[in-house]
């Protein structure tokens, strides 16, 4: 649920707010139209999106009052936490703060002390008893294993991250993949399994729900459940199948009133791909619009099922655990939709 098309960041890989006349700054839409819609599902989650939500603290609180939901939660850039009052911050069951690892990393690409006053936000919010999850965009800059420890170290519950392949000039991804992120990210698996030797199950998304769609049943789509499971409300009433599809037409579904859902969301090319019920077909935007084009498109891809392969290359053990008890099969199960989480960075 967009609250604002503004926002207060002007971070190297987004650029800012979205004009106002592409997603307004205020809510133009009734509010009675959506909670009827929201309400007619007995188990809905509602995130509040922007721009910055919280650049509209009085939208979350109207919305948190008059809508019946399940599951309340933000996805915020943490540097406005205070303009939204305790009480509010309380109903949350989840608040995901952009923060992309280390002070240095977070800084150079979000602006100068954005990450202590994250960090300072971010420790409020924990202290309310919300669960937390970090949300970092990975550039050549980050070392995903230091990175991830790190926001781990400081007591996020989960952490997820995206690539920065989407909206950025092309840059040397593959040899930056072979060179760091991939052995960190062999790293992060390791770390992972020794954390399961403990019956401990740590909340490194893009592994946690590669682990349970092996174990739970697989993604019919991108797992953030884009047009099929979860849909995105505009402050102009629109309903996208994708958060940042706010210019594309074949994002539309309809409107708060009346909207359309995805029956077959799989990309074709991906039907037959062995990975296809982990992967979901990776960012349903990216895969649509293909920014870099279909080698830049493909050259992701290839990443990505390395990944796939450095995770899925350790489930026998993981099964060992959990036939010897270590770890049970329902500590293994994630939903990304009820968090708005990312499993295919």
């Amino acid at each position: 649920m967009f609250t604002t098309g503004k926002c207060n960041l002007t971070c190297s890989y987004c650029g800012g707010s979205f004009e106002s006349e592409v997603v307004p700054w205020t809510v133009k839409y009734d509010l009675e139209a959506l909670k009827r819609t929201i309400e007619r599902d007995n188990d809905a989650t509602v995130i509040f999106y922007g721009g910055e939500p919280l650049s509209n603290p009085a939208f979350i609180m109207k919305a948190m009052d008059s809508i019946k939901a399940t599951r309340w939660g933000i996805q915020t850039n943490g540097t406005l936490v205070r303009l939204l009052p305790e009480r509010y911050w309380r109903r949350m069951n989840v608040a995901l703060l952009s923060i992309d690892g280390r002070r240095e990393i977070t800084d150079k690409h979000r602006g100068r002390k954005v990450y202590d006053t994250v960090e300072r936000n971010f420790r409020y919010i924990k202290s309310l008893g919300v669960p937390t999850i970090a949300r970092m965009t990975v550039t050549e800059d980050t070392d995903i294993f230091e990175d991830v420890t790190h926001l781990l170290g400081l007591g996020f519950d989960k952490v997820h991250w995206q690539l920065n392949v989407v909206w950025t000039e092309k840059w040397r991804v593959r040899e930056w993949a072979q060179a760091s992120y991939l052995p960190g990210m062999r790293k992060l698996m390791d770390l992972f399994v020794d954390s399961l030797r403990e019956g401990k199950v740590l909340g490194i998304v893009p592994i946690l729900g590669v682990v349970s769609a092996h174990f739970h049943g697989g993604y019919l789509g991108s797992p953030c459940g884009a047009g099929y499971k979860s849909f995105s409300i505009t402050t102009d009433g629109r309903v996208l199948s994708c958060p940042i599809a706010v210019r594309e037409k074949w994002a539309e579904l309809g409107t708060v009133q009346q909207f359309r859902i995805l029956e077959d969301p799989l990309p074709e090319p991906c039907k037959q791909c062995e990975f296809r019920t982990y992967c979901g077909g990776r960012c349903f935007y990216a895969s649509k619009e293909k920014y870099w084009g279909e080698e830049g498109f493909m050259e992701v891809d290839e990443i990505t099922k390395e990944y796939l392969r450095i995770v899925l290359s350790r489930i026998n053990e993981i099964e060992d655990l959990i036939r010897r008890g270590v770890v049970s099969l329902e500590q293994l199960r994630y939903d990304p939709t009820e968090d708005s989480s990312e499993v295919i960075p």
